[in-house]
């Protein structure tokens, strides 16, 4: 006789059998594209979150393009993801942003980042933010601050160069971080008590990381920072509301005379989230880029020369060579813009830009099925051999005569669509002053 442990073994097995099939086979109504499920609940998470060592697409993207094609299915932390490599599909989703996509990110991003930050928020809302942001960034904010961001490079290159060595990414961080944590709530890191940027280095440590909230662990680290440093920024935001400047001097000021407001939609938790993700996403990327602009025209002589004719012949055009940069000369530097345009190509600072499926979506013979997740991959498109010969080389000269505005379909490397990143001119002019500094001062 067939004992009742048995049977009940049997349908136990039946079960998790069913359970597996389920999930290596989503349901959906269409065709589904091809890839992998992983495992149940942990899906590919592990391999997503490997590090890249080299300079190339991800292998976790690479090896599925090439088993898969430029769209694949997978599930990373236990939500089911379409991956994008196509330009076609990338450029259909920023298009349709807020009406067949809106923005989306894993759980574990937005605890980090803050259940209120603006990556996180749609519709009327984000557009209230991005322009309480452009009050900061803004073409005409920007003019009037570019005489205060070549100070910051000339203070700091003339501090580095009596320095034995100098680590560019760390040093460059704390330029732009201490620039811009001056104009966003007048903090200077020279006579605060606090040191802010010490949990904003606490927080990007752990910030691409397995999501595993355990003492010791990055992750765990990366919520500690965030919260320190969210710690500060309340303290300072209720000292200032407690005693307001009688005039606007910094961003915190226009921030709480928005919050004042009888009719205001801006929140404590909002205003915040937005100081946190601002500073955070000033310093860390802009420095990312300008460190890889160093190494690769101090690897790229030719590149070097150029960009340093362009600068002399800027200084030798004044009228007094001791006078500061102008927005006039700043718009003028059209080598070196092709150098910002194919470092961050090459830099591929953000790696992935999600976005989630509002209703079922069919594209190219394939669907994606409503509530899902889909990741645009922007490595993918700036290193496609079909569209830049040789990806993996530095050529500035490859952007002559290309005129950029905006993102493209072979160029995403400050996203697109109505989320296109408010802070890409704000990039640019550091890049291009601390260049302008650097190679018309040293070698």
């Amino acid at each position: 006789m067939i004992s009742v442990g048995m049977c009940i073994g049997a349908f136990l097995v039946l079960i998790i059998i069913h359970w597996v099939y389920n999930w290596r086979n989503p349901r959906c109504n269409g065709k589904l594209p091809p890839g992998s499920m992983g495992w149940p609940l942990l899906g590919e998470t592990i391999q997503f979150f490997a590090p890249n060592t080299t300079s190339d697409i991800a292998p976790f993207v690479k090896e599925r393009m090439q088993r898969y094609g430029p769209i694949f299915k997978t599930s990373v932390v236990g939500r089911p993801v379409i991956v994008s490599t196509d330009p076609d599909l990338n450029y259909f989703i920023f298009q349709q942003e807020g009406q067949l996509f809106q923005s989306w990110y894993p759980d574990t991003f937005t605890e980090i980042f803050g259940r209120q930050n603006v990556g996180s928020l749609h519709g009327f809302m984000y557009k209230y933010l991005k322009n309480m942001v452009l009050n900061l960034f803004g073409p005409e904010s920007l003019k009037k601050m570019i005489s205060e961001v070549e100070e910051a490079a000339q203070t700091k290159l003339k501090r580095w160069s009596g320095q034995t060595s100098v680590e560019m990414k760390e040093a460059t961080a704390t330029m732009i971080f201490d620039l811009t944590a001056k104009k966003l709530i007048s903090y200077d890191s020279e006579n605060s008590l606090e040191n802010l940027r010490e949990s904003f280095v606490a927080f990007i440590q752990g910030l691409i990381s397995f999501p595993i909230d355990i003492p010791g662990t990055a992750y765990h680290k990366c919520l500690q920072g965030r919260k320190k440093a969210m710690k500060m920024l309340k303290t300072l935001l209720h000292e200032r509301r407690a005693k307001p400047r009688k005039e606007q001097s910094d961003f915190f000021d226009y921030v709480i005379e928005e919050l004042q407001r009888k009719d205001t939609i801006l929140t404590e938790a909002i205003a915040l989230d937005l100081m946190f993700v601002l500073l955070f996403a000033s310093f860390e990327t802009t420095s990312l880029a300008i460190t890889l602009a160093v190494k690769l025209l101090h690897d790229h002589p030719l590149a070097l020369r150029e960009l340093t004719e362009e600068h002399e012949a800027i200084i030798r055009a004044r009228e007094n060579p001791a006078f500061g940069l102008t927005w006039k000369e700043y718009k003028s530097m059209k080598f070196t813009f092709q150098v910002i345009n194919e470092t961050v190509r090459l830099a591929n600072i953000v790696p992935a830009i999600f976005r989630k499926a509002l209703r079922d979506i069919n594209f190219k013979g394939h669907t994606i099925p409503a509530g899902w997740a889909v990741m645009v991959c922007p490595p993918a498109v700036h290193l496609n051999p079909d569209k830049y010969q040789d990806p993996l080389d530095f050529n500035p000269w490859r952007w002559e005569g290309v005129e950029i505005n905006g993102a493209s379909r072979n160029f995403m490397a400050f996203g697109g669509g109505m989320r296109f990143c408010v802070g890409t001119e704000f990039t640019k002019v550091q890049m291009a002053v601390f260049l302008h500094s650097l190679v018309t001062k040293y070698r």
